[in-house]
């Protein structure tokens, strides 16, 4: 079935202005300009104006969105899947949202008292929610459902303390990354500090450590904007190429040892 600009427009909810824009960037197509030189949409182009509106939803921007569905290897199933799971992630990390604050309020009003561990699983979930909503993509695509899953559960499982010490080695890398940025010349020890602070910090997430997956990770943080845009954005421009720089060091080394 055939469909016009005004069209799609309606049935998306998506601006006629946005769809030409969509086209302009290459981003979705019309599958072929009628001789009045009206745009002309078909069933594979609702597919991909789908695809293009929950990758939104996620959080990707609109460059890596193309370079996703652009992919000869784009499959639309799995993609579907993995949207279901990041929704469903974010589904029930607002019920127990909604189950603190409902807590909270009985607490409030002198029933029985809420946990330290009841206080804070609501904002872990929040925090898991957040993070596939973003990535959820690329690191189930990178390294499996299980794996991930398995990161997931490991972050619900660390207790108070655990946590604290999490944000603490957290807030040591973006020093360190600070220090780094005002040097000309980072010196190795610092880059080994910079490295050992961030493989700390990843242990608090997976499952096992492995520099290989170390070593992929830091790739995906150049190549993808949204994660140079994070850490330069929390210490400085050249933090992220700064901590890319330290990671693949080491990582190397360890796999060049068999550590």
């Amino acid at each position: 079935m055939d469909y016009t600009i005004k069209q799609v427009a309606e049935m998306s909810g998506v601006s006629s202005r946005t769809l030409r824009f969509y086209h302009e960037e290459k981003l979705l197509e019309p599958r072929e300009m009628n001789q009045s030189g009206y745009r002309i949409y078909g069933e594979e182009e609702l597919e991909r104006l789908q695809q293009i509106l929950l990758y939104k939803e996620l959080g990707l921007k609109l460059t890596a969105i193309k370079q996703i569905l652009d992919n000869p290897d784009f499959d639309f199933e799995q993609a579907l899947k993995t949207h279901k799971i990041a929704l469903e992630a974010k589904r029930a990390s607002l019920d127990q949202m909604i189950r603190t604050v409902e807590k909270t309020l009985v607490t409030y009003q002198g029933g029985e008292k809420m946990s330290g561990e009841d206080k804070f699983m609501g904002f872990k979930k929040e925090k898991i929610a957040k993070n596939e909503q973003i990535y959820g993509t690329e690191i189930r695509e990178k390294y499996g459902d299980e794996t991930i899953d398995l990161a997931n559960q490991k972050l619900m499982n660390l207790t108070i303390e655990e946590n604290q010490e999490l944000e603490e080695t957290q807030k040591q890398l973006f020093d360190q990354l600070a220090i780094a940025l005002k040097r000309n010349v980072v010196e190795e020890a610092l880059q080994l500090l910079i490295f050992e602070l961030h493989r700390k910090w990843l242990q608090f997430y997976w499952p096992k450590y492995e520099a290989q997956a170390h070593f992929g990770l830091a790739q995906m943080y150049l190549i993808d904007e949204r994660f140079t845009n994070y850490y330069d954005k929390q210490v400085g421009d050249g933090a992220t190429r700064i901590l890319c720089q330290s990671i693949q060091k080491f990582t190397q080394k360890k796999n060049n040892t068999q550590v």
